[in-house]
């Protein structure tokens, strides 16, 4: 269980095209402080004129990676939370396009969890998909998506098995 106080005062950007998301996420992380976007445009300007400790995005209606690549060039970590595409092509792209952590809305009540898992890697230095890994185990994403859903793409997932081994060491 992470320590969730870790995350008083930081400021975190919370994109979502559904008030109720932004909602649910005001009341679970009510210890940051809090900057919510409802569109891509206002994302844009909040991460291109403030800093943040962390973002959360979503994915579908918003551009969530498009805000993940200015994420990236602010060196600002970012979780990816998604319902429509909550897919194994999109945790795919997600973990290439330099997401620190991808989770579905389902699991939104964890969401502090995550955040503190990705500031305490980031912290540290180690890969933050080593957390998530533990946490949303492939048992988990074999019961939504069936037994061969890494098989598509089974090159891209040895590698990144490999990476994460790699990085313990």
């Amino acid at each position: 269980m992470s320590d969730v106080s870790l995350l008083k005062g930081k400021k975190i950007l919370v994109v979502d095209d559904e008030p109720d998301i932004l909602a649910v996420l005001e009341d679970l992380l009510d210890m940051c402080e809090l900057v919510k976007a409802s569109s891509f445009e206002a994302a844009k300007k909040h991460l291109e004129s403030e800093n943040f400790d962390i973002a959360v995005l979503d994915i579908m209606g918003v551009d969530g990676y498009g805000l993940l690549e200015i994420a990236n060039r602010k060196n600002i970590p970012a979780l990816m939370l998604t319902a429509h595409a909550f897919t194994p092509d999109n945790l795919v792209k997600s973990i290439k396009e330099g997401a620190a952590s991808y989770i579905p809305k389902e699991e939104i009540t964890e969401i502090a969890e995550y955040l503190v898992d990705i500031l305490t890697a980031k912290k540290e230095g180690r890969n933050p998909w080593e957390t998530w890994q533990e946490k949303l185990p492939a048992s988990y994403f074999e019961r939504r998506w069936g037994a061969a859903w890494k098989d598509n793409d089974k090159d891209f997932w040895d590698r990144f098995k490999s990476s994460l081994k790699s990085r313990k060491k």
